[in-house]
């Protein structure tokens, strides 16, 4: 279980930095910020998942 909602986190990382980078290009830069900053703490999640511990 716990794979496939870290796949799901990744998957829905990569789309908010796609979507970011779209948003942004139309000239919605808060909007594209706070995109990019949804999507770090999606990946900041998943790092602190993985880190093995002993």
């Amino acid at each position: 279980m716990t794979d496939t909602i870290i796949s799901i986190l990744v998957l829905t990382g990569i789309v908010l930095t796609g979507g970011a980078a779209f948003v942004f290009r139309k000239g919605d830069r808060r909007r594209a910020l706070l995109m990019l900053v949804a999507a770090l703490v999606m990946f900041a999640n998943v790092a602190i998942w993985l880190v093995p511990t002993k």
